[in-house]
């Protein structure tokens, strides 16, 4: 389903970058590391543990086919190198290390996160304490913040591209997966239909300008799922999952949320809105009060903090607290939960 519009003065997709300035070795990987095994696998790219033989230093090959759909995509693959060399100075991202090139893939060593994905945490039994939630989403939007503030956007965030440096207790938090990431502003507007379906935001359905704004949709999408364990637009089709997308239909229900801090539900619901321009930037979003409230001092549950009113008050986040009672009867109290296979519109995925 993806639709692309060239820059008529490369050839390329709008927004994607050409130029690179990390050296791309010929020499074969397995001279200087071990491979140890597969991390992950996509349409087009496959992510493998290996070991650096000299020091003993662990790193991610990602491996980027050249070759797709029977078209050269070379320069799909070194737009994801360029747009890591441009994002390296956040801790928040995955960083870039080196690069290898073979007849038929680009291979980038990346830095390996050994906590895996967030979404494990997602679909984990028992949720995390909301203070433990607060953290990941405050460290995803330091991240999302440095991208927006290089012009550039990532465009799948989800839980499967946000990993952990240590798994128990979680660790910090790694962006990852730059295939779908395009640079603003180096074409006029940017439209183009790629994503994740149940993670994609209403203006990329509807072919609209993106914005820096359609990551914080995918922000607010990923919050829901950490505090709730549910997905809140996934249908039991992709084309019922757009339709919840595209008119909003979010589980705001008693059931839904009987543990979930009305901070938190402020935050969500700030962030699900339709309209782009109606959406707090990754700054405003870290002035948020709930990523800054103190957890209780003994909480014998493992699961959510209790509800705290008290909030400060700043650009998106002027508007007081809904009462809660507003919106307890929500008419979407189906509980959508996660499907394990993924499916993705774009050609980034892995």
């Amino acid at each position: 389903m993806s639709r692309r519009r060239l820059d008529s003065r490369s050839g390329l997709p709008a927004g994607l970058l050409a130029e690179t300035q990390t050296p791309i070795s010929s020499e074969p990987l397995e001279i200087a590391y071990e491979v140890t095994g597969e991390l992950g696998r996509g349409k087009f790219a496959v992510v493998k543990r290996c070991v650096e033989k000299s020091s003993g230093k662990e790193f991610a090959a990602k491996f980027l086919r050249k070759r797709r759909r029977g078209r050269d995509c070379r320069a799909e693959a070194v737009h994801e190198m360029a747009v890591l060399e441009l994002a390296r100075n956040s801790p928040r991202v995955v960083n870039l290390y080196a690069a290898h090139e073979t007849d038929h893939d680009l291979v980038l060593l990346l830095e390996y996160a050994a906590g895996g994905e967030i979404f494990d945490l997602c679909v984990s039994e028992e949720l995390l304490p909301e203070a433990q939630v607060t953290r990941l989403i405050r460290q995803t939007l330091e991240g999302v913040q440095h991208l927006h503030q290089n012009q550039l956007v990532h465009l799948d965030l989800k839980p499967q591209n946000i990993l952990l440096t240590s798994l128990a207790p979680p660790g910090d938090i790694k962006i990852v997966d730059f295939g779908l990431a395009r640079r603003l502003g180096t074409a006029g507007e940017l439209r183009e239909i790629l994503g994740t379906p149940e993670y994609v935001a209403p203006e990329v359905l509807n072919y609209e300008p993106i914005t820096t704004a359609t990551d914080l949709w995918s922000v607010g999408v990923i919050a829901y799922m950490l505090v709730t364990g549910e997905s809140p637009f996934l249908g039991d089709d992709k084309q019922e999952t757009y339709l919840n997308v595209s008119q909003v239909n979010v589980d705001y229900s008693r059931d839904a949320l009987s543990r979930v801090s009305e901070l938190a539900v402020d935050f969500i619901r700030k962030l699900l809105v339709k309209a782009p321009e109606d959406r707090p930037s990754a700054a405003e979003c870290l002035s948020h009060p709930w990523l800054w409230q103190q957890p209780p001092c003994l909480n014998p549950e493992p699961v959510l903090v209790r509800p705290v009113r008290e909030r400060s008050c700043g650009a998106k986040w002027a508007v007081p607290l809904e009462d809660k009672e507003n919106f307890l009867d929500s008419p979407h109290s189906h509980p959508k939960r996660f499907r394990l296979e993924e499916d993705t519109a774009g050609d980034g995925d892995f």
